[in-house]
């Protein structure tokens, strides 16, 4: 068995034993903090909720401990499920071999101690988290369209100008109920954060910056500069970068981490990049994409560090026909960049496959499952027979096993027919829209798509 999953296995039967079967560590040592909207939550899964003006005023770890998130603890606590979590409950009722996030995240940040803190404080108390994504705005360079314009100002931008695209829900597209701090030095959200900082950062292990895109963000770099000359050593630094940024950029975070790391001054780096499936149907997917900037800038860092890179693939709708060419390119960067088997260094190249449920009109169960199935069990195969725990150039058990609960999630998700012919003629009207905003076109990029197209033409 894969030591990370046996560790899961391990430790997971521990935490339910001693709190209860729906604790999840990660709702008191994570959170992501939307620093441009005042929002967060501690996972991706869950969505994000406001943080109130007035509970920061005095408190700036509020920015973490809302009276939300405290709620949900205490659900969890009491052997309840917040609703938030479905995401979790969903792949844990699929069967007891089946792992799902709260699983891996609460297995990873486990210790002895921080379960026993937890258990004597219970859900009302303020914690300082072991781990932090921060988005310090919503600057960005690309509009995935299964993003959020509170997540890119490029995406906001098409809103303000366009409108939303016209389907039966609006994605979350209005932009008139919810605001947006466009300069960071004006944001209340960002000071706390800093008052937060000399605290939290005593204690924080890893420190996640998100976007946007953070490599065009001014509280990146002040970050950098703090950490000169303030030093965590015992703090890792993760950013989320797109890798589509100007060369000069990428070369402008290599340098900076070098001296961080050379003087002692951080413990480690690691770089994660969203990519979800492979050349033009990337690019298509991706809005904003050079897939040709993106690979040179992905070679520029890892031929010039020793440090890893994550591989985020959003599964969804447009990866299922060729995510296997996106598999072979990793395997293909794993024996080029992975060098000595002596390395302390394990594994530099890593991915990780989360499926997209929202929106619907990316959700890969919109589709034909007889036509399209075969696909995901082809990907599958294909990890299957290139699968080695001791060797680094090759994938996983835990990588298979994550793929494969994508595998079972399109096999026994299924829409009603109602719900299943809204969602198709929503991805009709997106995408024809989508196409004329953007000059692009859904057949040359997704030719094995076409039959489809009219399918959902035929739903009108």
């Amino acid at each position: 068995m894969n030591n990370e999953l046996e560790k899961i296995k391990n430790i997971i039967p521990i935490t339910d034993a001693t709190i209860s079967p729906t604790f999840c560590m990660a709702k008191w040592h994570h959170t992501t903090i939307y620093l441009a909207t005042g929002e967060t939550h501690s996972c991706y899964h869950p969505a994000p909720h406001k943080i109130p003006l007035e509970e920061i005023k005095n408190n700036p770890s509020a920015l973490h401990n809302t009276k939300e998130k405290k709620e949900q603890r205490r659900q969890m606590i009491k052997g309840e499920k917040p609703s938030g979590c479905n995401y979790c409950w969903k792949i844990e009722a699929m069967g007891k071999d089946f792992v799902s996030d709260r699983h891996i995240k609460t297995a990873s940040i486990y210790t002895p101690e921080r379960l026993t803190e937890i258990k004597e404080n219970g859900f009302n108390y303020d914690i300082n988290p072991e781990y932090i994504e921060i988005s310090f705005s919503n600057e960005c360079n690309f509009k995935c369209g299964y993003c959020h314009p509170k997540a890119s100002s490029r995406y906001y931008n098409e809103i303000k100008q366009h409108g939303p695209y016209k389907t039966s829900t609006d994605h979350r597209q209005d932009i008139d109920w919810f605001e947006i701090y466009q300069k960071e030095d004006d944001n209340p959200y960002v000071k706390a954060w800093w008052e937060w900082w000399p605290e939290v950062s005593k204690t924080l292990n890893i420190l996640r910056i998100t976007g946007g895109e953070p490599l065009m963000h001014k509280s990146t770099w002040e970050l950098f500069e703090r950490l000169d000359k303030d030093p965590k050593p015992h703090l890792q630094i993760e950013i989320n970068s797109n890798m589509g940024v100007k060369p000069k950029l990428v070369e402008k975070l290599v340098s900076a981490v070098k001296k961080l790391k050379a003087d002692g001054k951080i413990k480690s780096f690691k770089l994660y990049t969203s990519i979800d499936t492979w050349t033009g149907r990337a690019e298509y997917t991706r809005t904003g994409l050079d897939i040709n900037l993106w690979e040179k800038n992905l070679d520029y860092y890892l031929s010039n560090t020793g440090w890893p890179v994550t591989f985020m693939i959003t599964f969804n709708l447009f990866s299922v026909t060729s995510f296997d060419t996106l598999l072979a390119k990793i395997l293909e960067w794993r024996k080029k960049y992975n060098g000595d088997q002596n390395s302390t260094q394990w594994q530099r190249v890593r991915f990780d496959t989360p499926h997209l449920k929202e929106p619907t009109i990316y959700d890969m169960n919109i589709l034909p499952k007889e036509e399209f199935i075969p696909y995901m069990e082809r990907h599958l195969q294909f990890i299957e027979n290139n699968m080695d725990n001791a060797d680094r150039t090759k994938f996983t058990t835990l990588e298979y096993e994550k793929f494969k609960r994508v595998v079972e999630y399109m096999r026994t998700t299924h829409y009603d027919s109602v719900a299943l012919k809204q969602a198709r003629k929503n991805f009709y009207n997106w995408f024809t829209e989508h196409d004329r905003r953007r000059n692009t076109n859904i057949i040359e990029s997704f030719p094995e798509l076409e039959n489809f197209w009219k399918l959902t033409q035929e739903e009108l």
